[in-house]
């Protein structure tokens, strides 16, 4: 007998007690409602400073708990916000844009471009200085005189 995990039902198929599915229109009407979304809190430096600043005024048990609950943030983001006071003072608490950082301005672009350009011909003149060594040895073993590098 095949576990019960492995049978699968079509959507199509209404279930065996003669119910209509959960899933099915005509219900309440909540699944064709539409949920606005909550944009995320964003915190100013100068916020974040205060808040900081008086969790670490705190002295009684249960204060801090009571400033987290006030403000309505959770102790990662306090303990965040202290390592970023301490490591990079007022600076590190400015918020910054999500995403990918631009690693190189336009002066740095140029010079990684010209260092790639560069070890191309780097190796195109390797190949040329082997490729006149082996015409060298080909002129030697059949005989032939090759013109100096003076003459043209």
């Amino acid at each position: 007998m095949p576990k019960p995990s492995h049978i699968r039902t079509s959507h199509h198929e209404s279930p065996s007690n003669g119910q209509k599915p959960a899933s099915a229109s005509g219900g309440s009407g909540v699944a064709n409602e539409s949920v606005a979304r909550k944009s995320r809190r964003r915190f100013t430096a100068a916020e974040k400073l205060r808040i900081v600043r008086a969790a670490a005024a705190c002295t009684q048990r249960g204060e801090v708990e009571a400033l987290l609950r006030r403000e309505g943030i959770y102790s990662s983001h306090l303990a965040a916000w202290r390592k970023q006071l301490d490591l990079r003072g007022t600076d590190g608490l400015t918020p910054r844009k999500p995403g990918r950082k631009a690693k190189l301005d336009a002066r740095d672009r140029r010079i990684v471009e010209l260092e790639k350009r560069n070890t191309v011909l780097e190796r195109k003149l390797h190949i040329a200085e082997k490729l006149i060594e082996l015409q060298k040895k080909a002129s030697a073993l059949l005989g032939v005189a090759l013109p100096d590098e003076g003459e043209s």
